[in-house]
């Protein structure tokens, strides 16, 4: 079996984000993919039990994926709620996925305070940017997956050598 890519539901067309809207990563390496078998879809908040739709959730206070997985901060939704611990669940779902289906690289969600690996949002839901990493990406990382955005998919390719 060629290397096994675990890739974030919403690129596969599911409808699963927090808006109840899917965001399908059109790219022939993808259908290429497909076709081959190597394709793991996960949304990790789904795995862990989250409604669709659902309230818009941030890491709070400028902090990343790592922060939330050392217990250093929290992910919080728009309404106030505090979902760190299904979030904490989701990253590890994802891993035991990974690891259980020999996923070796991860092609995921860019900006998702789960998935997001090249940027996530600052924890104002003021639609601003930052750099970092997602609890999901971060977890997947630190189990010694390679992790590429949605935006990454060429590296993806050039990495796998196709």
């Amino acid at each position: 079996m060629q290397n096994r890519i675990l890739v974030s539901a919403c690129l596969m067309g599911q409808p699963v984000r927090y808006d109840g809207r899917a965001k399908p990563l059109l790219h022939p390496a993808i259908e290429r993919w497909q076709a081959e078998g190597r394709l793991v879809t996960i949304c990790p908040e789904m795995s862990a039990g989250m409604k669709v739709p659902r309230p818009p959730a941030e890491i709070g206070n400028g902090a990343t994926g790592e922060d939330v997985l050392a217990g250093k901060a929290d992910v919080v939704e728009l309404t106030g709620g505090d979902v760190t611990a299904q979030f904490l669940l989701a990253a590890e779902n994802a891993v035991a996925l990974a690891r259980k289906t020999g996923c070796r690289y991860a092609l995921l969600i860019d900006g998702s305070p789960s998935c997001g690996s090249g940027f996530i949002y600052d924890g104002t839901f003021a639609g601003r940017r930052q750099a970092g990493n997602g609890v999901t990406a971060a977890a997947l990382k630190a189990a010694g997956v390679d992790v590429f955005s949605d935006r990454e998919i060429e590296q993806l390719i050039d990495r796998l050598g196709q």
